[in-house]
């Protein structure tokens, strides 16, 4: 069987014996009668637990919208022309609006990068910036110790409004909601306090319950607020086939309940190899975001099984702290050793993926040099034919095999 799977802006394809395919996972379908722009539009005007923007935003009042950087794939440009129609019809005008990009920890953008993520209409007329970890307002400490020291433009807003897309995450449980806040326009300090809480048993994927992540993400509610959330789900061509409106916690939770109604993927057993790719750009942009589909994975895979992440890493690793751990570290398990002795930001990612190198091998098919590689206990492929023949020959002419042609949005469950 020829099956596809998202590689940068490409497609490649990989063929698997009929004998060995276990289970495609596809996402279910999620066929809508309605157009995106109506999707949308019709969450704006029938707002979850919330009253709706006309009964919130003011004429006068100045507004701070909250949305993704290009690591994430959130059509921004989508969703904002609906949103500022809204806003319009309040009274608010242009010049009283501002789109914050939340970097969290990730590098700057360019204008180029911002004109994309927003559309030319909406760049030329409204202001854009991103957040910056230098001009930031302390407005306290969650009951974790968590420092909330959030981007100044947002605290001193009358109104915030955020964005985002509803994902699987590895610790935080889901993506969305308060995120956009926390780590969305944080500073390092507080992003490493809050995601240190990610070893504990609890912070794991679509987990939401006693969560010590998304609950402490979520205290921050009590020191600065969100006034109204549009979160989406995408269907795996990235089309917005749910929009949720209204409170920035249940409307959140409405649409991680869609989000598992269609990407939960029940499995019968585990597999000896899983082919899993991030879904192409701008998930597979680096390493740092490809991890989140290779930890999806792990659900999927036997002990002493392969992994074959399919990511074209165009921009390398990602993220310098997050770098260093996976150049220098002496092994996978001091990575997983260390995280726990001397919580680190960006060092966190490499301690997961070292979580997932105690259970299986790692078969990386890039863009990246095969001997730079290998320094990061990975075997490099430039194909995934490859990689799968390679695992077939070492696992044998029986061997399973699974595949996540959207491993960041399919979470494996055992039937």
């Amino acid at each position: 069987m020829k099956i596809d799977l998202g590689y940068g802006r490409t497609i490649v394809s990989v063929e698997i014996p009929a004998k060995n395919l276990g289970t495609l996972m596809h996402p279910r379908s999620m066929e809508q009668e309605l157009t995106e722009q109506e999707i949308i539009r019709n969450s704006l005007h029938n707002p979850i637990a919330s009253p709706p923007l006309s009964e919130i935003v003011k004429p006068g009042e100045s507004v701070v919208i909250v949305t993704s950087d290009v690591t994430r794939p959130m059509p921004s440009y989508k969703v904002l022309p609906e949103l500022l129609t809204e806003l319009a019809k309040n009274g608010i005008a242009d010049d009283e609006i501002t789109i914050v990009f939340g970097l969290g920890n990730h590098r700057r953008q360019t204008s180029e990068e911002m004109q994309k993520l927003v559309g030319e209409d909406i760049y030329r007329r409204i202001r854009c910036v991103d957040s910056d970890q230098e001009d930031i307002l302390s407005l306290g400490t969650t009951s974790g110790g968590t420092p909330v020291d959030i981007f100044r433009p947002v605290v001193e807003a009358d109104r915030r409004i955020c964005l985002g897309n509803i994902d699987y995450h590895y610790f935080a449980g889901y993506s969305g909601g308060y995120k956009a806040i926390m780590p969305g326009v944080s500073t390092e300090p507080a992003i490493q306090m809050n995601h240190r809480h990610m070893v504990k048993e609890l912070a794991s994927t679509g987990n939401l319950k006693e969560n010590p992540v998304r609950d402490d993400m979520e205290e921050v509610a009590q020191l600065i607020t969100v006034d109204f959330l549009v979160n989406v789900v995408l269907d795996e061509h990235k089309h917005v086939a749910g929009s949720f409106a209204g409170h920035p916690i249940e409307a959140h939770r409405r649409g991680c309940e869609m989000l598992d109604e269609f990407y939960k993927c029940k499995i019968r057993q585990k597999a000896d190899v899983v082919i899993v790719s991030a879904g192409g750009f701008p998930k597979d942009i680096n390493l740092y975001q490809a991890q989140k589909a290779l930890d999806n994975a792990k659900y999927a895979v036997k002990d002493g099984g392969e992994i074959l992440l399919v990511a074209a890493c165009s921009e390398g690793l990602g993220e310098s702290t997050f770098e260093r751990w996976m150049v220098d570290s002496p092994s996978p398990e001091w990575m997983v050793e260390e995280i726990q002795r001397n919580f680190v930001l960006g060092g966190h990612k490499a301690a997961a993926i070292g979580l997932v190198m105690r259970k299986a091998r790692i078969k990386l098919v890039s863009d990246m040099d095969a001997d730079f590689v290998k320094g990061l206990c990975m075997e490099p492929y430039n194909k995934v034919q490859e990689a799968l023949d390679d695992a077939l020959q070492r696992q044998g002419a029986e061997a399973l095999v699974h595949v996540m042609p959207m491993g960041g949005s399919t979470l494996p469950t055992l039937e």
